[in-house]
């Protein structure tokens, strides 16, 4: 008795690998029977995986241009500098026009005595500096010799904000604490100016005009380039101390604070919010009458706006996936009924209805994989041409999702054909003409 009780578990262990080795032996023969019936029905395979494909091909599209979008807009639009956040009049990532006019009504400009006042009681910062601006539109005209500007951001600006943000000093230096002191009039220009008035000189120490006022060129930033096909580069600095004295004795301003890593960044949020909430003497349970904005807020905001968008393409890819499931459904039974002699021959050699059900879900499975796979290259080659006009970068996920996505699109419409083929009787399937 100990003999066969000992050689149960070597029957068992015996039983379950014969077991795996036919799933296995049976799934590989389904994977190349499926590969060689798309290869010799050329033309219906295509109309089959077509539906397949254009949805992979959407849907990876879509998520390559999002994914471009939101990496232009991390690099260009969202990079405040390192760890860095601003306290404004309005908090940015405001969508609804109700809450914007309320803002509009409660909140207060940014002021000179409410950066000075933080940049004496705020606590850990790396540094923290003001800047107010005119807008485009009432900016003074700014000239060299005969030639003249027009539009062109001005800006003042206090000593610390340089290495705060994104503008590096490419040639020359920045303003002084002592020029900044002492309302020097001297300025810091983009490289626009400089191909405006010096293209073939050196713009150091140049004296150009800005409404009216003689400035001397001190620096030049670094190249910042394009954001949405502006310029980033048409720009002139001034210390806010004589931005003030020309054109707003106490204009509104935005106050950057930088921390030291961005562990500190919540801490250093908290610390300014509650200070400007004393200084403005705001009530426990009363709103903020400011803004604290970083780069977290931008790109909450931007993928609050991508959001619908996905969620459109999402819709559509479902259309094109359950009209791609079906046409494969209906092909797959279109095969069990041409291969129904097949079958009965199979099953009189041995063959269960688990190999009968796992063939034909793999070649359903297979079919739709092969469509996700010409998607994929599809849309490679979309994301590659959309790049060159626009911005789009295919991220791993895409390509991952929409390959799992057609494959399971095909197993679970392959589900019902399978079943049919499998519940066929032997007998009856063998009486079917070949």
């Amino acid at each position: 008795m100990s003999a066969i009780a000992n050689a149960q578990p070597l029957l068992s262990r015996s039983k379950s690998r014969d077991g795996h080795a036919s799933f296995t032996v049976s799934a590989r023969e389904a994977f190349w029977i499926a590969l060689e019936a798309l290869r010799v029905h050329k033309l219906r395979s295509f109309l089959t995986l077509l539906g397949v494909v254009i949805a992979t091909t959407t849907l990876i599209v879509v998520m390559s241009v999002i994914n471009g979008m939101n990496l232009y807009i991390a690099d260009h639009i969202a990079n405040l500098g390192a760890n860095v956040f601003i306290l404004d009049q309005f908090n940015w990532a405001n969508t609804s026009d109700e809450e914007w006019i309320k803002e509009q009504r409660r909140n207060k400009l940014i002021r000179m005595e409410d950066y000075e006042f933080l940049k004496d009681n705020l606590q850990g910062y790396k540094a923290i500096g003001a800047e107010a601006w005119r807008g485009r539109n009432s900016a003074p005209v700014i000239r060299y010799r005969d030639h003249a500007l027009y539009e062109v951001q001005i800006t003042g600006e206090t000593p610390s904000m340089m290495g705060i943000g994104q503008q590096q000093v490419g040639s020359g230096r920045y303003f002084t604490e002592s020029e900044y002191e002492h309302s020097a009039l001297v300025c810091f220009i983009g490289n626009d100016l400089v191909n405006e008035f010096f293209p073939n000189s050196d713009p150091l120490d140049k004296v150009i005009s800005i409404g009216g006022q003689p400035f001397r060129i001190i620096g030049v930033a670094q190249t910042l380039g394009k954001t949405l096909g502006q310029s980033q580069d048409d720009f002139v600095q001034i210390p806010l101390t004589i931005f003030q004295k020309l054109y707003a004795s106490r204009p509104g301003i935005d106050v950057n604070v930088q921390a030291n890593n961005s562990d500190q960044m919540l801490e250093l949020e908290d610390e300014t919010r509650a200070l400007m909430r004393a200084r403005h003497h705001i009530p426990y349970k009363d709103t903020d009458d400011f803004g604290i904005n970083a780069s977290a807020t931008i790109m909450g905001l931007w993928q609050q706006l991508t959001g619908s968008i996905f969620a459109i393409t999402i819709a559509v890819v479902a259309v094109f996936m359950v009209v791609g499931g079906i046409v494969i459904m209906n092909i797959m039974l279109a095969s069990v009924t041409e291969r129904t002699h097949e079958i009965g021959i199979r099953k009189s050699l041995g063959a269960r209805r688990r190999d009968i059900l796992l063939q034909f879900v793999i070649e359903s499975g297979v079919m739709a994989g092969v469509g996700g796979l010409l998607g994929i290259a599809l849309a490679v080659i979309v994301a590659k041409l959309v790049d060159m006009v626009f911005t789009a970068s295919v991220p791993a996920s895409a390509v991952l999702v929409g390959l799992s996505l057609s494959t399971i699109v095909g197993l679970f419409f392959g589900i019902y054909p399978a079943t049919k083929a499998a519940r066929l009787d032997p007998i009856e399937a063998l009486r079917t003409e070949a």
